[in-house]
């Protein structure tokens, strides 16, 4: 599927700001960037690079009232859907960059679901239908309702008040996954039909020796995504990392198919 990924993210700094964006879309195998531009109104100098994992980001110091403008076209194929059956690996077989993402994190307190996972989930067959039950019963019990999370919001608040939004979702969905040892980790992305538009987040679960995307919100099909960065939760794929308060202007995302 060809998307082309329009943003543009407008912001007021009180001051020179340190600031880090995650908006660019991943340089990934899953996924061409045809074309690209990023830019920032009025014009600052900004220095982008890229992980080994082809993950992006960009730097720049900005002041006053500032646009920062992506926009792109991306061909993430036919990208591959979580599959009927599979299993989970042992940790001895597990790649060691993929270990991290078994263990607790900020906001995915993974070491308190364990009897709760396991009680739930652990009957449930093989790797993939034990995912299947964990995005089937977060889907069924969380209600996505905007306001009732903030930021500092974790999984285990998010259990307790059976509300959230994505990236609550995702934060919950991951914390059962790895209180049942499978790795699991947090990915930002744009996603095609999504209403309202917005950055969505969604897990990624390692199983047969692949990352699978997966999204217990249902609001949008995994077909349509187009990856923009990974980590153990949301505190590593912020889409604007600022070293002081800034306040959103206005924020513009659309993804539409070429």
């Amino acid at each position: 599927m060809k998307l082309r990924v329009s943003t543009t993210l407008t912001y007021r700094f009180s001051g020179p700001t340190q600031t880090i964006g995650l908006i660019q879309a991943a340089k990934s195998p899953d996924q061409t960037i045809l074309d690209e531009n990023l830019t920032c109104e009025p014009n600052a100098s900004q220095k982008c690079e890229a992980e080994p994992d082809g993950t992006r980001r960009f730097r720049a110091s900005l002041d006053g009232e500032v646009a920062i403008n992506y926009l792109a076209t991306v061909d993430n194929g036919q990208r591959q859907l979580l599959p009927a059956t599979g299993s989970q690996h042992l940790w001895s077989d597990l790649p060691l960059e993929v270990l991290p993402y078994l263990l607790p994190s900020r906001f995915c307190p993974s070491d308190r679901f364990q009897r709760f996972a396991q009680r739930e989930f652990g009957n449930a067959g093989d790797g993939v239908a034990r995912v299947m039950a964990v995005l089937g019963w977060v889907h069924d019990h969380i209600d996505y309702v905007v306001g009732t999370s903030t930021a500092e919001t974790t999984a285990a608040e998010t259990f307790m008040t059976r509300a959230g939004v994505c990236r609550d979702f995702t934060h919950l969905t991951i914390s059962l996954c790895r209180a049942l040892s499978i790795p699991a980790r947090a990915v930002s992305a744009y996603a095609f039909a999504l209403e309202p538009p917005d950055f969505h987040a969604i897990a990624e679960v390692y199983l047969e020796g692949a990352w699978w995307l997966v999204d217990g919100t249902r609001l949008a099909p995994v077909e349509g995504m187009v990856r923009i960065a990974h980590g153990r939760d949301a505190a590593d794929i912020a889409f604007l990392t600022t070293d002081r308060a800034c306040q959103v202007v206005a924020q513009i995302i659309e993804v539409s198919e070429t």
